[in-house]
Order: structure tokens, then C-alpha cells, then sequence
């Protein structure tokens, strides 16, 4: 990994991961396109720490007030997080061998991608038309007021945004609105449900650093964690902006375009990859 791949990665990441783009989509059209990849585990946890880092300092207030008057979150937290924990282990360790494919890697990741990035967008085309619905603001809800199975639809949603193309943030995010949240109460239920879901997948990252062992400069590691971290915070500062304006349906005129356009390109990849054969 050279330094422009890591900077690149980095910046992909602090966006992405935040504002609902998709993290894991744009990195799988990179890497498809662009030959930008992660590579090493060990890139990988560092990358996420940086943005955990990020929820951590930027919400610290919230996560603190966890401890103490919120407690009530917590298990609602871990109910938020067990449908994304199986769906994962499903995908990563059942489907290859089932489908033959492993829709998280390589071309069917950039397929998945293109194909779920429209989807992102029209989620968030959908939440002006739900604002509109609940015109009662004094019957929309704080994240602490949320029954389990609100909750359990929201980590279906974070589940669903395991597939390359589905914004993490935008879906759980809309699932949050969906139920009845408040703008900013979905965002910051969306962000503290992100703390066990980051955790986990670096967990598993982590597993496979120690099996393999670490071949990346310490210096590199060190570079990437603080950059994705500050370029987390900004996208987390903006993305608060854009919900208090009510203009996260700004993002689908990225998220669709771009999806529509890659799928055009790697439908047309796979028609001339079959006259070749």
C-alpha cells in the first residue's frame, strides 16, 4: 500500500462510513474499477478504529449519559445489533459455499454495489415523503423512548446494509425516521448502534491480522487511523447540518447516477467477457 492508496482509502472511509453513500460500495467500485483495495486486515481495523474514534468524541456526551440515565439503551443496543451479527456470519462463512459466489468480494461485490447504490438513494428520496406523513412533531419519539421492536426493525435495516451499495448510516437512519424517531434521534440511535457493529467487524479483522501477522509500516497504520478519524468528525458535523436542513435526500443524486452508470459499465464488461469466451 503506497501513501496515495492510503490517503484515498482513508478519506473513502471518514465519508462514507458517515453520510449515506456506502462505504462498502464505493470501495468495491474502486477496487473493481480503480484497483483501490483495503489489502491488508490490518488496514482495515486501523481504518475503522479511526472512525470509531470519530462516534466516540462526537457523541461522547451521549455515550457517557449511556452509563447513567440511559441505560435502558444498552440492551436495546445489543437487540439493534444480533440481526446484522447473523446475517454476517451467514455471508461470510455459508453463502460462498452455498452460491458459489461470495457477493462481498471482487466482481460480485462491484455488481452488489451497483446495483443496492440506486436503492440507498431511493431510501433517501423516501424520508421527505415520511416528514411529510408525521405532521404531529410533538408524537415523533426520542431514541430512549423506543420499544424492542422498533429497535429489531432498525438492526434489520443495519442487517440489510451489509450488501456493498447499502449506506449503513442511511438505511438504519431511515428505519429510525421509519418508526417514528425524530430526525436527529435516528441519527444519533443510527450512531450509537454503529459502536457494536464497528466493534465486531474489527473484531473479526483482527482474528485474521493475528493468524497472518502484520506486514503494513506502523507509520502507514498510524496515517490512515487519524485521517479517517478527522475526516470521520467533519462528515459527522455535516451530515447533522444536512439532517437539520432536511436534505438527505441530496445524497440520492449521487448514490443513484453512480450506481446506474456502474452497472451500465459492468453489464457491458460481462457481455464482452462472454463473446471472448
Amino acid at each position: 500500500m503506497d501513501w496515495f492508496g492510503l490517503i484515498l482509502l482513508a478519506i473513502v472511509q471518514g465519508v462514507a462510513e458517515f453520510l449515506p453513500i456506502s462505504s462498502s460500495g464505493h470501495l468495491a467500485l474502486g477496487a473493481h474499477f480503480l484497483g483501490l483495495s483495503e489489502g491488508q486486515d490490518e488496514l482495515s481495523i486501523v481504518l475503522h478504529g479511526g472512525t470509531l474514534g470519530s462516534i466516540l468524541v462526537f457523541y461522547h456526551r451521549r455515550i457517557l449519559a449511556l452509563l447513567s440515565q440511559d441505560r435502558r439503551v444498552i440492551p436495546m443496543l445489543i437487540v439493534g445489533t444480533i440481526p446484522a451479527g447473523v446475517l454476517g456470519v451467514f455471508l461470510k462463512k455459508m453463502a460462498p459455499s452455498m452460491w458459489g459466489i461470495d457477493i462481498m468480494d471482487g466482481f460480485p461485490a462491484a455488481l452488489t454495489a451497483s446495483l443496492m447504490l440506486p436503492i440507498t438513494g431511493l431510501l433517501m428520496l423516501s424520508i421527505p415523503l415520511l416528514r411529510a406523513r408525521q405532521r404531529d412533531e410533538e408524537a415523533l419519539q426520542e431514541y430512549q423512548q423506543l420499544s424492542y421492536g422498533q429497535v429489531f426493525v432498525i438492526g434489520c435495516f443495519q442487517a440489510f446494509a451489509l450488501l456493498p451499495g447499502i449506506s449503513r448510516s442511511g438505511s438504519t437512519i431511515f428505519a429510525g425516521i421509519l418508526t417514528g424517531l425524530r430526525s436527529q434521534a435516528a441519527a444519533t440511535f443510527s450512531f450509537l448502534l454503529a459502536i457494536p457493529a464497528i466493534c465486531g467487524a474489527m473484531t473479526l479483522e483482527l482474528k485474521d491480522v493475528i493468524e497472518n501477522g502484520s506486514t503494513t509500516s506502523p507509520v502507514l497504520l498510524v496515517t490512515g487511523a487519524f485521517i479517517s478519524f478527522v475526516v470521520g468528525l467533519v462528515s459527522l458535523v455535516l451530515l447533522s447540518k444536512f439532517i437539520n436542513q432536511g436534505k438527505l435526500h441530496w445524497f440520492a443524486y449521487w448514490t443513484i447516477p453512480v450506481g446506474l452508470l456502474a452497472s451500465i459499465q459492468l453489464l457491458a464488461e460481462f457481455m464482452r467477457s462472454q463473446v471472448e469466451m
